[in-house]
């Protein structure tokens, strides 16, 4: 209709000084575009506005105004048709456009006006909907608006409608300037919002801060409530439980048969199975769908207008043509196509900007998500769930959702698009355009293989990408094992070998990549080429002019975005189904049942406070049972403790109480609630207080008394901050006898009913330990009344209790009185025999004096400098580097070669000679346009070999260095932190980045050769580029201070995440136990909170091209900043990989020119020679002066209060920490002179703390393989595990999972030199006896050395000591041995 209204009054329009739109226009087309508008989006809106109701707001003066203007509105349309129907009574005929238009605007008021009110009460303060409706309400009123005004005199004839459309646009204009206002927040809600018509000025002041001097966390705005993870997860989780509930009750759900065979059982139960499997992507959808549906309308809106500009050029072409055509028609065609752009720009980044919410939401409620379900799932899944993978879920696939949502629109778009451009090229070209069809038709099952194998290598490199996060996840937490054993060879191999087939699979990945870019990057290519080539050859009258050739290259060039990015959105989602299917998985594991412990108080006389009644347990459903016929009745404030041998099931029956295994037969019941002390204590990185308070309000005095009782009060005086001091990741900075006794001072503070304390003892002093017991546990302790069940090896503490567990392989062997089990004779009689000699009271651990502060995360705050740049053009190669400019360079040659070819082709139709030379013309064409895919392929091919060199380089230099780098490093640095390298910016370095690299590369040449040509044809237009790429330079400037610190905050905001997540992991049990489950997710949400708060900021980058909006429009430049701002941000990731490639590194570990004899120490003479030593710089000396020398053979015994510096000793003689002064030297070799390998691997220790990799227990025992499998079977049976091995199905080959007890053997390094590290704390009766038990060792060592405040106090042999009457006869007699 437009065009045929323009062809009828093209003098009135066009051809004339004073242009002017037909009335028919004026009164059918203007008036019905924003009615049109509003009738098609409200339906969405009001749906929308349901699903999200944000309160209710009370009618204010605004609101009132933007009603009474409405209903105004209505009546002056409805007046004009009324006067239309008056007119008709008079006999004076009027079109219908005068009924129908007036009606039209009527119920649109009408409808704008219901819109006003339904909003207020739906909570809604800013309508973007209404807004873009008053606006293309004005703007569509305008041109009416100036026609009326020059046709004033005509106003006589009419004098109504003319006074009433003056009214109808100046209530419009007064309603839009109305809308720009904000109404007062909701009531009765907590939602707050940043006001929407302030954003652009929030960010823009944000930006100019982040301009000026590095932003902070104190510059952010708050965070949206509606983004929030408090609103955000539950949702999400409302949703999936909403799906596995429909999985549940959908068909085969509850089958009913009577009698069955047990094949058609197992069929139909299999069928069951599949109709269970619920949606997580559906949850998904429901979830987030509507608001992203949104941001799907504006990207619709921004399509249909793409494909105004090749019109306005048409018309431009042709306007060049007429010379006879008013000028002002070009200037208003050119005015239009930057106009045109100016809008498509805009409704863009409104696009990109429901699309990053969208991101920031899935991503938020999917690591919300994963969290809560790791605080329940079961043991069973947490063999196929460990905590790198979980991690890996929480980063890698997690962040490609979000990636995904940017795109994921192009998934219709991009066949929208390609669609309606074929629809103009048909019209501009005729039927030679399907053979450009036919083209894209080919490529289609090219592309689909690609994406089918793209997606299994997805599958195969997020498998090994898995594993090489567990075991890095497992080395980090072990160390300090590794160091000591130096064992580091034999995992750096371990993780070298996993990132080698995971660098295999990326690397045939990137090769289809390749191809695939080199396919789309060609496709608009061959579509033109084939297509012109058909045009001209079909049919003589063919002529390829300049209309048509840049009308259709215009055209091509919208097709080329849609083909390009058709591909990577397509590989986004099959990377991102891979991701959903892991998700999905981890999601859909078992839970613990709450209901498998009987909780309920009901029976408020029952005096059993714990009862088990034919209990059978296992640690997954189908495992051996690990318990089994076990019937246990503990009366209310009774003490009952539990014993037996090493594996006989102490542990698994507290974790039975704690519903933590699978009941599979009888019942449990606690009565009130628990608390539960591992064997392994569980510490936060918090505050010593905030450890024992754990959550519940502090109460002076009765803190005061719990310190007292668990013997912390002296602790705090050696802590600097008391307890207020800041403890580290798994409580690095304190001993294991003090995390112990905070575990324990935790329990007694939260004043539960029943206790469950597993082996609390066993890593404490033995003064200690007495104290303890007889202040805290015991009879007369501050438990007394209280139902404890004790785990314990001591036996002089089991006279002292009310009854006696004796636990064998599994099953309850006696229970009763200490005197009443000896009167039996039976196994607990024969166990008090076999190791009446020991006693449980062990030597304490020393405190380590490993001082951790609180990390204030410090941010690199200036540019990234061009030495990033050049450390990943190194890794790359800088030879490959250059080459890979080169190709782009002469590929985009290429490029310009075509277009200007095209354009002499063009010429030829205005000299006559189109026949001539079509066939050389097509030649020359297609030659270009091979020679540039060929190009494009090449340079992919050597983009994608170097993005594997760099991501082999840079990932082997960090693994490299953080094997070298010394033990304080990771006393100081939470390992959450050191997993962030080597899980998310390791993928950046692998994946995200080469892809930024090479749309930057495309993006920069395509923008050099626009210049290029412009310049060749328009040589005037040099002088506005310099002008012109200054003004980008600063907006890229200004935007990227910015975004770079925006992104390097993002990055540190991951770590406090994945740290806490760890942390939670590892004491999951603690927390079920004391019901912290709600807490713990809150926590969690805070620290997701706060990563979001900087994605929502991040996300409004979009508003950087509104500055670059108002400077120039040109598509190339726009992306030209945006992929530089990519780039700038994506290269942190290899910043802050360097930054931990770069740290400082302990000494080598082999000397070449000081390598000892190999059978060096001969004789194992240890000498101290006013020797010194301090944990860092900066810190006090731990050990003073200490000079000693020590005989090899003999056994010496060292002994000291917590603090005295025991442990330093050990540390000093494997170099885990430098000398500050003196020497240590073993058979007249000084220890710091060697390699550090040379030396530790000559001796041998028995660490405190107990590690277990992964892998099987041969592995665990002897990595290297140097042993046969008799010795290790010696050792097993050395260790008293030989017997548990053998019962296992798979032997030696069992497979251990993450953590564990601690196995490994001392006899396997049988050396001159061996150190005993507190190892006998956590082994069990009878291997105990065997290293440290006190009574006994008196008799075997031959010295001991006593060592208070760091220096040698007493050494001599024990006899000698007891007589002395010193600190050691203090010692032996508050233990009781003396």
């Amino acid at each position: 209709m437009l065009v045929l209204l323009f062809s009828q009054d093209s003098n009135f329009t066009k051809h004339t000084d004073l242009p002017d739109l037909p009335a028919c226009f004026q009164l059918s087309v203007l008036p019905w575009a924003p009615c049109i508008f509003l009738w098609l989006t409200s339906p969405f809106y009001i749906f929308y506005l349901k699903r999200n109701n944000r309160g209710y707001i009370m009618m204010s003066i605004l609101n009132r105004i933007k009603t009474v203007l409405g209903l105004i509105l209505w009546i002056v349309c409805w007046t004009d048709l009324f006067s239309s129907f008056h007119e008709m009574s008079q006999n004076q005929l009027k079109p219908p456009v005068y009924f129908v238009t007036p009606l039209v605007l009527g119920m649109t008021m009408l409808l704008a006006t219901f819109l006003i009110q339904f909003e207020r009460l739906k909570g809604v303060q800013s309508s973007g909907v209404l807004f873009i409706f008053w606006t293309i309400s004005v703007l569509c009123a305008i041109m009416p608006f100036r026609s009326k005004i020059m046709n004033a005199s005509q106003a006589e004839n009419d004098k109504l409608r003319f006074t009433m459309f003056y009214i109808y646009f100046g209530l419009t204009l007064l309603q839009l300037i109305l809308s720009c206002f904000n109404e007062k927040p909701p009531l009765f809600s907590s939602v707050v919002t940043d006001p929407v018509s302030l954003y652009v000025i929030l960010f823009y002041s944000m930006a100019i801060k982040g301009y000026k001097s590095p932003l902070e966390n104190k510059d952010l705005w708050s965070l949206n409530k509606h983004d929030s993870s408090e609103l955000v997860v539950p949702n999400l989780l409302n949703e999936w439980e909403v799906e596995k509930s429909k999985a549940k009750a959908g068909p085969g759900a509850e089958p009913n048969h009577v009698s069955v065979s047990p094949e058609e059982e197992e069929v139909l139960l299999s069928k069951r199975k599949e109709a269970r499997q619920p949606s997580f992507l559906r949850a998904l959808l429901r979830a987030f769908g509507p608001y992203f549906l949104i941001g799907s309308a504006f990207k619709l809106l921004q399509d249909l207008i793409t494909f105004v500009n090749p019109q306005l050029l048409r018309m431009l072409i042709a306007f060049t043509k007429q010379p006879q055509a008013p000028s002002w028609w070009g200037y208003s065609l050119a005015f239009l196509m930057f106009s045109a752009s100016l809008l498509q720009t805009l409704i863009l980044h409104q696009h990109f900007q429901y699309c990053f919410v969208t991101g920031m939401r899935l991503r938020s409620g999917i690591v919300g998500a994963i969290y809560r379900k790791s605080l329940v799932i079961t043991n069973e899944a947490k063999r196929s769930s460990t905590v790198g993978e979980v991690v890996n879920l929480m980063s890698v696939d997690a962040q490609r959702f979000m990636d995904l949502t940017t795109f994921l629109n192009m998934l219709w778009s991009a066949p929208l698009q390609i669609v309606l451009a074929l629809f103009f090229l048909w019209q501009n070209l005729g039927p030679s355009v399907l053979a450009g069809v036919a083209v894209m038709v080919l490529l289609i099952p090219f592309n689909a293989f690609i994406a089918m194998k793209t997606r299994s290598y997805q599958v195969e490199q997020m498998k090994y990408k898995d594993e090489r996060i567990k075991l890095m996840n497992e080395i980090l937490n072990g160390i300090k094992v590794l160091k000591l054993y130096a064992w580091e060879t034999s995992f750096k191999q371990k993780i070298l070998q996993i990132r080698q087939k995971e660098l295999h699979v990326l690397r045939k990945a990137s090769y289809l990549s390749a191809l695939s870019t080199m396919a789309w990057t060609s496709a608009p290519f061959l579509v033109a080429l084939t297509t012109f080539a058909v045009f001209v050859t079909v049919d003589v009258n063919n002529i390829l002019d300049a209309e048509k050739a840049f009308v259709s290259l215009s055209l091509f060039n919208i097709l080329r975005f849609p083909l390009n990015m058709l591909p990577q959105v397509i590989s986004s989602i099959v990377q991102a189904s891979v991701s959903l299917k892991r998700i999905q998985g981890f999601l859909s594991h078992d839970e613990l049942d709450p209901e498998s412990v009987d909780r309920r108080n009901n029976a408020s006389g029952n005096k059993y406070a714990v009862s088990v009644v034919n209990g059978k347990f296992s640690w997954a459903k189908q495992d051996q049972a690990a318990l089994d016929n076990i019937n246990v009745m503990v009366p209310q404030g009774s003490l009952l403790a539990v014993v037996g041998h090493v594996g006989c099931g102490k542990t698994s029956l507290v974790c039975a109480l704690l519903g933590e295994m699978e009941k599979l037969e009888g019942q449990i019941s606690i009565q009130g609630s628990v608390a539960y002390v591992p064997q392994q204590a569980w510490i936060q990185n918090a505050t010593l207080r905030d450890n024992i308070l754990f959550g519940r309000p502090y109460a002076e005095q009765k803190y005061r008394c719990v310190l007292e009782a668990c013997a912390l009060t002296p602790d705090l005086e050696v802590l600097p901050g008391g307890d207020q001091t800041e403890i580290g990741e798994k409580g690095i900075n304190l001993s294991g006898g003090q995390r112990q006794r905070v575990s324990l001072a935790r329990a007694l503070y939260s004043g539960a009913d029943v206790y469950l304390l597993d082996d609390p003892l066993s890593a404490v002093d033995a003064h200690v330990a007495k104290h303890i017991f007889d202040n805290v546990i015991g009879p007369e302790g501050a438990l007394k009344g209280k139902t404890r069940i004790l785990v314990t090896h001591g036996i002089s503490f089991l006279p002292q209790v009310h009854n006696i567990l004796v636990l064998v392989e599994g099953r309850v062997s006696e229970m009763g009185s200490y005197q009443d089990l000896l009167k039996q004779n039976g196994a607990f009689a024969e166990f008090l025999r076999n190791y009446s000699l020991e006693d449980i009271i062990e030597d304490d651990d020393l405190k380590v004096e490993k001082l951790i502060q609180r990390c204030n995360v410090s941010v690199c705050v200036l540019q990234v400098k061009l030495k990033v740049y050049w450390e990943y053009a190194k890794a790359v190669g800088p030879l490959l580097s250059l080459f890979i400019c080169v190709l782009y360079g002469c590929q985009s040659a290429t490029s310009i070669g075509a277009n200007v070819w095209l354009s002499e082709w063009t010429n030829d139709a205005l000299l006559n000679r189109t026949q001539d030379r079509v066939h050389m013309r097509v030649g020359v064409y297609a030659a270009l346009g091979i020679s540039q895919g060929v190009l494009v392929m090449f340079s992919s091919f050597t983009l994608a070999l170097g993005k594997i060199q760099a991501a082999r380089k840079l990932h082997q230099t960090l693994l490299d260095n953080k094997f070298h780098t010394p033990q304080s490093f990771f006393d100081t640095t939470p390992i959450g932190r050191i997993i962030n390298r080597f899980s998310k910016d390791i993928y950046v370095i692998d994946e995200v980045l080469p892809s930024t690299v090479l749309m930057f590369l495309g993006t920069f040449f395509a923008s050099l050769s626009t210049m290029i040509v412009i310049i060749f044809s328009t040589p005037i237009f040099a002088l506005v580029i310099g002008p012109l790429a200054l003004i980008y330079f600063f907006v890229q400037r200004f935007y990227v201070a910015t975004s770079r610190q925006l992104k390097r905050l993002e990055s540190v905001s991951r770590s406090p995440i994945y740290s806490h997540f760890s942390e939670t992991i590892t004491g999951t049990s603690v927390i079920r136990a004391y019901g912290r489950n709600t807490a713990f997710v809150l926590l969690s949400d805070m620290k997701v909170w706060s990563r979001s708060r900087l994605d929502a900021c991040s996300s409004s980058r979009m508003f950087s091209v509104f500055t670059v909006c108002f400077y120039g429009v040109t598509m190339s430049l726009n992306w030209m900043v945006r992929m530089t701002s990519d780039l700038e941000s994506n290269i942190v990731a290899v910043e802050r990989v360097k930054e931990y490639s770069e740290t400082v590194t302990e000494a080598p570990w082999i000397v070449k020119d000081k390598q000892p004899p190999p059978d060096w120490p001969p004789k194992g003479n240890v000498e101290f020679i006013d020797y010194s030593v301090r944990y860092r710089e900066g810190l006090d000396l731990v050990l003073r002066n200490i000079s000693l020398e020590v005989k090899g053979g003999e056994k010496i015994g060292i002994v000291g209060r917590t603090g005295a510096g025991k442990s330093s000793m050990t540390l000093c003689l494997f170099r885990l920490l430098e000398a500050a002064d003196g020497e240590i030297v073993i058979d007249e070799v000084k220890i710091s002179e060697i390699g550090l390998h040379d030396l530790r691997s000559k001796l041998t220790i028995i660490p405190q703390e107990p590690v277990l990799f992964s892998g099987t227990l041969r592995m665990n025992l002897d990595p290297f393989e140097k042993y046969s499998e008799e010795d290790v079977w010696k050792v097993l049976e050395l260790s008293h595990l030989k017997k548990f091995v053998s019962n296992q199905p798979s032997k030696l080959e069992l497979e251990c999972s993450e953590g564990g007890e601690n196995l490994r053997c001392l006899v396997f390094k049988k050396k001159k030199i061996l150190l005993l590290h507190q190892n006998g704390t956590k082994l069990g009766k009878g291997f105990g006896a065997c290293c440290v038990n006190i009574k006994k060792t008196l008799i075997m060592i031959h010295k001991v050395l006593v060592l208070d405040k760091g220096k040698i106090a007493e050494f001599d042999t024990p006899t000698n000591l007891l007589a002395q009457k010193g600190i050691f006869y203090g010692m032996a007699k508050d233990a009781g041995l003396a």
